[in-house]
């Protein structure tokens, strides 16, 4: 009779083999599944082998990204909408930060290099919505915006959540992204309004706004 494989102790190596590596410590067959309860076989049975685990691991870290991203609800305001990816890509970076860590080492191959790249036309198609809209000129590259929206909360996430600033600092991404977005065509309060209003599910504390 053929065992049907378990979801549950796939993702349990995957997140044991994230941990270890976020401690600096040697990941082995024998070191994986030490404490889990599974066998050194379960690594070929789910994986294949030690090459297929790292695999595995890179795809699972876009997997759930992707599973943040489709849980955001599109709303009336696709600029809104374009920030609440942002904070959404943060998030999915605290709650799996060792996940996040393998995520973009590319020396081993994603299983389905496509469904990775879906999570930046998520962005894309925000954008798209955006200027639609006529919140951002019609000349705006969407790709390109996309983009440079990925590369800011990207910054972020490697700084604040597996690097050396404080949480508090994940509300600079309130005038970072106002201020790109107020470039490709957006006025600045409407944007700055719709930026806050994406960016809250993360709640950092937003920065001060000038004034009396």
């Amino acid at each position: 009779m053929v065992r049907m494989k378990d979801p549950a102790v796939r993702s349990l190596l995957i997140d044991r083999a994230a941990q270890m590596l976020a401690a600096r410590q040697p990941v082995t067959l024998r070191s994986l599944v030490a404490g889990t309860g599974a066998s050194t076989m379960a690594v070929y049975t789910y994986f294949g082998g030690m090459d297929g685990l790292w695999t595995a691991m890179r795809q699972e870290g876009f997997t759930r990204l992707a599973a943040r991203l489709a849980a955001v609800s599109p709303s009336k305001d696709p600029v809104r909408d374009l920030a609440a990816l942002g904070a959404a890509y943060l998030s999915n970076a605290m709650a799996s930060p060792d996940l996040y860590r393998v995520m973009f080492d590319a020396g081993f191959e994603l299983e389905d290099a496509a469904a990775a790249d879906d999570t930046l036309h998520c962005l894309v198609r925000a954008v798209e919505r955006a200027t639609a809209a006529g919140r951002f000129r019609a000349d705006i590259d969407p790709l390109e915006l996309a983009t440079q929206s990925w590369t800011i909360g990207h910054g972020l996430a490697s700084l604040v959540v597996t690097g050396p600033l404080p949480r508090q600092s994940l509300a600079h991404g309130v005038p970072l992204l106002t201020a790109l977005f107020t470039s490709a065509g957006d006025t600045p309060e409407q944007c700055r309004r719709s930026v806050e209003r994406g960016w809250r599910p993360l709640g950092a504390a937003q920065p001060r706004r000038p004034g009396p």
